[in-house]
């Protein structure tokens, strides 16, 4: 019984991992390509604010987390469109302020407890069923999306110009990936944490990208470091007791040099 319970206990976080790795492989292929990099981490700071918003209005923080993602994404996606200043400008500056706003707020609920620390860094040791089922939910959702609507992301990726020519919902497909984004950085957080979320989308793919030769490949390779990412990482965390989370992006970082040293071979 005791083995039993160990096993269900491993078996959830490494589950729930495998799956983020899936899914974080093509959609972080997308964010290198389109350099949208300072757009997750944006989303991922405004998170906490939501997060901090959740608790104090009593609502799940999970749906906080959710709903809070979700927004944020809408909201930055027009107005990206219309402020004079450079879409990285105005991504850092939202990025760092909704991060100390969130903070703030945070100190002065007084009667508020929140595991700062595990939103920050991630606490994949200690992901529920629940969790593990919503993650493999969005998963499969983001997963389907993007097959279905692969050759028009594709092309609003190359060029939005020649898309629109071609017949592809420009504007819808550019909302649906952003959209996409947010769900995955807010289901992420759980797992690696706010300030390690990016590193999933970006690290992988960057490491796929110079042992790939067409997009396809690019995507498929990513989600195999990814998930080799998370059983290094785990392993690691389970023989010399490190955190879990930073422990999947050091292995995703250790394969992502190697991927270079085998490029320069």
């Amino acid at each position: 019984m005791n083995a039993l319970m160990m096993s269900y206990w491993w078996l959830m976080p490494l589950f729930s991992g495998l799956l983020l790795a899936c899914v974080t492989g093509p959609l972080g292929s997308f964010v290198v390509w389109r350099r949208m990099a300072f757009f997750g981490d944006t989303l991922a700071h405004g998170a906490l604010l939501g997060i901090t918003l959740g608790v104090i209005s009593d609502i799940h923080p999970t749906l906080a987390l959710l709903l809070s993602s979700l927004v944020l994404a809408l909201l930055l996606y027009p107005m990206q469109r219309v402020m004079s200043l450079s879409s990285d400008t105005l991504l850092g500056i939202i990025s760092h302020s909704m991060l100390a706003v969130g903070l703030v707020v945070l100190s002065l609920a007084q009667d508020v407890r929140v595991d700062l620390m595990g939103y920050l860094f991630g606490d994949l040791l200690a992901v529920t069923s629940n969790d593990t089922l919503l993650v493999a939910l969005a998963a499969v959702v983001c997963i389907g999306l993007i097959i279905w609507q692969w050759r028009g992301l594709l092309a609003t990726t190359v060029s939005p110009e020649l898309a629109t020519i071609d017949g592809y919902p420009v504007a819808r497909l550019q909302l649906l990936l952003i959209l996409m984004l947010a769900l995955v950085i807010a289901l992420a957080m759980k797992i690696v944490g706010i300030l390690l979320v990016s590193a999933m989308l970006i690290i992988p793919p960057a490491a796929a990208r110079s042992l790939s030769r067409t997009p396809e490949q690019m995507a498929l390779f990513a989600s195999l470091v990814g998930i080799l990412s998370v059983l290094m990482g785990m392993t690691a965390s389970f023989w010399w007791d490190t955190p879990a989370g930073p422990s999947v992006v050091v292995a995703a970082t250790l394969l992502f040099v190697a991927s270079m040293a085998v490029t320069r071979r």
